[in-house]
């Protein structure tokens, strides 16, 4: 009887061969047979199941964001609505930074489509803002959630916006090597009481 094919789980194989391929080598190096090499499939197949290299880049970084998404979610969830906006905004710095090897490769690969978008390779510059603007405004909304303890402020999503273009800071600094984990959660901590002041919790 002929084995039945879960061809999600097979999308899946290739587009998880693919983030191998972009954390190895770069997104340059990615191609029908450098990914088919790696999922231990045939080109043919890697063709059947992605038309173009354009398909499976997209659902590659499709992929990212939805495993990245789901993890927030769950981080989310542990957390509770009443969590303290600094105990919030910290939760998502810390789950941006690349601390173990699935939120590395998922900062290597997204980094990757970043500058490719810019040259107007792989993915469009559109595709790759969603999620980051997303993230400014649940970080905006705990900074107002904190407004009777912050001093007098006018834009939170501009306090927003540089505290994750700081945290993307950070998380190239560990990619490169420049930060270790106990350094970059300490520049996150220094990092929030700039912004909220210091931690008074005992």
């Amino acid at each position: 009887m002929p084995r039945l094919v879960d061809h999600e789980v097979r999308r899946k194989q290739i587009t998880s061969a693919t983030r191998r391929v972009i954390t190895a080598s770069g997104l340059e190096a990615v191609t029908f047979q450098t990914v088919a090499a790696e999922a231990g499939f045939s080109v043919r197949l890697v063709q059947y199941y992605f038309g173009t290299k354009q398909e499976f880049l997209l659902a590659t970084h499709r992929s990212v964001m939805e495993d990245a998404g789901a993890r927030f979610a769950r981080r989310w969830s542990d957390l509770g609505e009443d969590a303290e906006p600094r105990e919030a905004v910290k939760a998502v710095l810390t789950e941006l930074l690349p601390l173990d090897d699935q939120r590395r490769e998922e900062a290597i690969v997204l980094g990757a489509f970043a500058a490719a978008a810019i040259t107007g390779q792989g993915i469009t510059t559109e595709e790759t803002l969603a999620a980051p603007r997303a993230l400014v405004t649940l970080v905006a909304h705990q900074l107002a959630r904190a407004e009777p303890s912050l001093p007098s402020r006018t834009n939170h999503e501009l306090d927003a916006e540089l505290i994750l273009v700081a945290a993307g800071g950070i998380t190239q600094g560990m990619i490169q090597g420049h930060y270790t984990a106990k350094s970059a959660t300490a520049l996150v901590d220094h990092l929030l009481d700039r912004v909220l002041g210091p931690d008074t919790r005992t």
